[in-house]
């Protein structure tokens, strides 16, 4: 894309949560990325159920305006919910206190509930993820600490979907989130990740927002390297992302953090 690396100030100015929303999750029965949703509820839904990761809390780094990434974690865990935009702060927070034009995922809960073998509790799991969100706040993957100014206790488990390869400009600036993240972390704590590989952008609404091109092995290697065992790697060959480059898709990745020396 034209004019550099998207920057902070611009995501600030010109990343608004209702034209991604419409973009990525219209939910009004014509083809759109929201199937992939459904492969990405799944994978969730293995990772956190019963005999799959437990603990106390989670902290999911670039939440976006969204929420159905942690439906399955509230099960197990208090939930912080974190991005760099302001916007997409408060459309978390319209949606948390069941404010007047929230979004409506009732079609993502529904889902992940006949996951559950479940389908008719979904108001009762929405309410449960309320409760299970203990806060959102800013954050910034570039910062030694991403939630500054918070400080919140090591935490049991990570979560970040689709959101470092856009945060990031370049491979070293990964890398070094990575180690980031990775600092919020109890040792042997999880990081649970999504990465859309091989594309240079996106599209919100009809606004173009960078990304950097990533490998599949690049990321491996770059979890390693910060400190991780990979327990699980999956490969989706079906990129989520509306770009305007060609993805070769998308990992689900879960890592575990190697105890301290």
């Amino acid at each position: 894309m034209e004019g550099g690396f998207t920057g902070g100030d611009e995501y600030q100015k010109h990343f608004l949560p209702r034209d991604y929303l419409a973009t990525y999750y219209s939910f009004d029965g014509s083809p759109s990325p929201e199937a992939e949703i459904l492969r990405y509820l799944e994978c969730f839904h293995k990772t956190f159920s019963p005999g799959g990761l437990q603990g106390d809390t989670l902290i999911d780094i670039g939440s976006g305006p969204t929420i159905y990434q942690v439906l399955a974690a509230c099960e197990s865990f208090d939930i912080t919910l974190s991005d760099f935009t302001n916007h997409n702060r408060e459309e978390l927070e319209e949606w948390l206190k069941k404010e007047p034009g929230a979004y409506d995922w009732t079609p993502v809960v529904k889902f992940a509930c006949e996951l559950e073998g479940n389908s008719g509790r979904w108001e009762k799991e929405e309410e449960k993820l309320r409760a299970a969100v203990k806060r959102v706040l800013k954050c910034d993957v570039h910062l030694g600490n991403p939630l500054a100014p918070a400080v919140l206790p090591p935490t049991d488990c990570v979560l970040t979907l689709l959101a470092m390869e856009c945060a990031c400009c370049s491979l070293d600036a990964y890398r070094t989130a990575l180690c980031n993240l990775a600092s919020l972390l109890k040792p042997c704590g999880h990081l649970v990740t999504t990465v859309t590989l091989q594309v240079s952008s996106y599209m919100v609404g009809k606004r173009e927002f960078s990304c950097v091109a990533l490998e599949k092995e690049e990321v491996e290697q770059a979890i390693l390297d910060a400190g991780f065992d990979i327990e699980q790697l999956l490969q989706n060959p079906q990129s989520y992302s509306v770009t305007s480059a060609t993805s070769s898709g998308v990992c689900f990745i879960v890592a575990r953090k190697k105890p301290g020396p």
